[in-house]
């Protein structure tokens, strides 16, 4: 039962699908795994063990019956704690939603069910999902699984740590300014952002609405490939997702090939402040894809080093008007209310203990940017440079199919090493906001272990919105070829816990 643990998605489903292991007896051995380890690592804030347990049962019926099944009908899942789940809490991290259930689920939840997709509970986060790292969690810290003194990324460092370490085959993160892919990169494991409205939104908490999307966290670019094409879709539930066809992202993680693709390297992507183990593997990577035929060209996208700028203004201003919901008034924590004081006291009193420091820090900065007589300075002028950066990837997709660069600066950081230092901090994702302020899909996969500590390094691949496909086509093609040389660093190396 414990090798199940061990097996990709794609292989599990296989298994149960011809009946050579049931839904339930794979359930159960990640259950297992979850009470053996999690503990250590606390990727977890609520397992839902009934709730799986019934998921799976409900899919070794089907397959008795003699129904076909999806193909991910039986696998399980670690689901990050900002989509709404009906009967299970959702607390975002946060306390001011403590003990919060919903009344009904994300079409994101909606779409994993319809595809029998088992839910095994929801993942530790960075509070409302700003952070880096998952210290800003109200619940504790999450430990990376390859060195439990240290960060699994964030905001999702739960969904990540869970498949490190071997609880979950498959995840869900979200992806703000880069917290699919960051947490994917440290951890060794694959984090997807879909092309901005590619997945739909509706049912995620919200924090900055033009930039967050959910996205597949998995093992392998096929598994990952898989969890997208379930989760993905037009909904009219969102006004703000697609209607248009899922890209062929299956079938290119099943052709994966680079031959005659032309990859660009972005130069701002470099230099001081990366880690020189990151940029070892990095250009070994490129090497890698001039190898299988790529042509590798550099380019110089030169808004991109304004990003990180412009993301701290536009993200904080959109989160101080989402959680402007939580008032203490309608749902969540409540404090104060003696019958003594105003509504306002009681919202001021349940903002005060309800909300963490990081939460406070950029609801502050969003409300400042957003006052009369700054917004033209603060949020006007950052939308203008989210405008050059779109049209510097423009200039770019005219030249390439793809850019790659590293996903981090550096590998994962000992946890206590940044929580003071929030510039230090916002670092951690240099190289992933460019993408969400233009909508562009976006991709991490592992490229090795840096030489100084051993720990995981990530590329970064980016392709033009709606072409997700390409992501999966390279990705693939550079999986294949890493593990050809050199074996898969999680699933050959996989840290002990």
């Amino acid at each position: 039962m414990a090798d199940l643990t061990k097996l990709t998605a794609s292989g599990l489903a296989e298994k149960i699908a011809s009946g050579e292991a049931t839904a339930v007896e794979v359930t159960e051995a990640h259950l297992a795994r979850i009470d053996a380890v999690d503990e250590k690592v606390h990727a977890f804030l609520h397992v839902d063990r009934e709730g799986a347990l019934a998921q799976a049962r409900a899919v070794d019926d089907k397959r008795a019956r003699g129904e076909k099944l999806g193909p991910l009908a039986g696998v399980p899942l670690a689901l990050k704690d900002i989509f709404t789940t009906k009967g299970v809490p959702t607390t975002v991290g946060s306390k001011i939603l403590e003990g919060w259930i919903p009344p009904y689920d994300a079409t994101l939840v909606t779409r994993l069910k319809a595809a029998d997709v088992v839910i095994l509970g929801k993942t530790n986060m960075d509070e409302f999902a700003m952070g880096s790292s998952t210290e800003n969690s109200a619940f504790g810290p999450t430990g990376n699984p390859w060195d439990l003194t240290r960060i699994p990324g964030g905001s999702g460092g739960g969904s990540s740590a869970s498949l490190a370490s071997f609880q979950a085959p498959l995840a869900i993160g979200t992806d703000t300014g880069g917290s699919i892919r960051q947490p994917a990169a440290v951890t060794g494991t694959v984090g997807v952002k879909p092309t901005y409205g590619g997945v739909s939104r509706y049912g995620m908490v919200a924090f900055s609405s033009s930039l967050d999307q959910g996205g597949p966290c998995a093992r392998t670019v096929l598994d990952a490939a898989l969890l997208h094409e379930a989760i993905a879709g037009h909904d009219p539930l969102d006004s703000t997702s697609i209607d248009a066809p899922v890209p062929p992202v299956v079938e290119a993680a099943r052709n994966g090939s680079v031959r005659g693709m032309r990859v660009g390297v972005v130069k701002e992507f470099a230099g001081e402040g990366y880690q020189a183990g990151v940029m070892q593997r990095f250009n070994g990577s490129v090497e890698l894809l001039r190898e299988l035929g790529a042509e590798v060209v550099e380019l110089s996208c030169p808004s991109f080093d304004k990003a990180l700028a412009a993301y701290y203004l536009i993200a904080p201003s959109e989160c101080s008007s989402n959680l402007a919901r939580f008032d203490g008034l309608r749902y969540g924590l409540r404090t104060g209310d003696d019958g003594s004081k105003s509504a306002e006291d009681v919202t001021a009193l349940t903002r005060a203990a309800g909300f963490g420091p990081e939460v406070k820090r950029r609801i502050m900065l969003g409300t400042y940017a957003l006052s009369s007589g700054y917004y033209d300075a603060y949020y006007g002028s950052a939308q203008k440079v989210r405008t050059l950066i779109s049209r510097d990837f423009q200039r770019a997709f005219e030249q390439v199919d793809v850019l790659v660069s590293p996903t981090t600066p550096t590998t994962a950081f000992p946890i206590g090493e940044r929580v003071d230092d929030p510039m230090a901090m916002y670092l951690a994702d240099l190289c992933t906001i460019p993408s969400n302020l233009a909508g562009n899909a976006a991709m991490s996969l592992p490229c090795g272990l840096a030489p100084e500590d051993g720990l995981p390094v990530g590329l970064q691949i980016v392709a033009p919105a709606m072409a997700d496909d390409r992501l999966y086509k390279v990705g693939a093609a550079v999986e294949a070829a890493f593990i050809d040389k050199w074996g898969h660093p999680l699933l050959e190396e996989a840290p002990s816990l």
